[in-house]
């Protein structure tokens, strides 16, 4: 007989749980798949800055970094939703430490020139601010359940310099300079970024020259044209 109660229990017990389970249930919230989900997102990401097209005496020294974040607006062109067209804005800040010395004459005139290895030389470094509108092409594997995909997306990106600094110090001299009517502040360049899930690798290259053709060394341009390459996060 007490066999027979506890096996009653046993079976009240669990019609009880199956019960209240289908209860809840019916009292959930449906999960509703998006089938016109798109993947807006913000992003931020690191990058080491490189130079190219730059004079044979030219060189960087210490490191040379970026910081940029914004947000893409993401617009799918096909009925999987796959492939889409993403537009942005966003900011960027990005140092240049090189022998690059940038001056100026008793007359206003901006001076270029290669700082001799020799001079004791504590801090010479670029510093530029940036407005940039990301433009891609992007390809993902995602679909509206999977929130961690492959990811491809190619594209330009404009930007403009809205505040820039070139700074020397030395031991007995420091040298703040501002105006650099030689700096292209007008700027383009080819984006890529390759990676899956919120980490991604990416390469920045400008398609303009840092500087016009006014900025001389000896007769020789200054040119040089950034290129990036570093991690870049989405989020959402």
């Amino acid at each position: 007989m007490r066999f027979v109660f506890m096996l009653l229990f046993f079976l009240l017990g669990i019609f009880s749980s199956v019960a209240q389970d289908k209860k809840q249930q019916e009292n959930a919230i449906p999960n509703v798949v998006d089938s016109l989900y798109r993947e807006d997102q913000f992003y931020i990401g690191l990058s080491f800055n490189l130079i190219s097209n730059k004079p044979s005496s030219f060189s960087q020294n210490g490191f040379s970094g970026g910081l940029h974040m914004g947000f893409i607006r993401d617009m799918p062109v096909n009925k999987r939703r796959n492939l889409a067209i993403g537009v942005g804005l966003g900011i960027s800040t990005n140092t240049y430490n090189s022998n690059l010395f940038i001056g100026e004459d008793p007359s206003g005139e901006t001076i270029f020139s290669i700082i001799d290895d020799s001079n004791n030389v504590d801090r010479n470094r670029l510093n530029t601010n940036l407005i940039e509108m990301p433009i891609q092409l992007r390809w993902r594997t995602s679909t509206p359940t999977n929130t961690s995909f492959w990811r491809i997306y190619a594209g330009v990106k404009l930007s403009y310099i809205y505040s820039y600094k070139a700074k020397f110090k030395s031991a007995d001299t420091s040298i703040i300079k501002t105006d650099i009517p030689e700096l292209n502040r007008l700027r383009y360049a080819a984006t890529l970024t390759l990676g899956n899930g919120s980490f991604n690798a990416f390469v920045q290259y400008d398609l303009i020259n840092l500087f016009n053709q006014d900025a001389l060394i000896d007769n020789q341009r200054v040119d040089l044209q950034p290129l990036k390459f570093g991690v870049e996060f989405y989020i959402l």
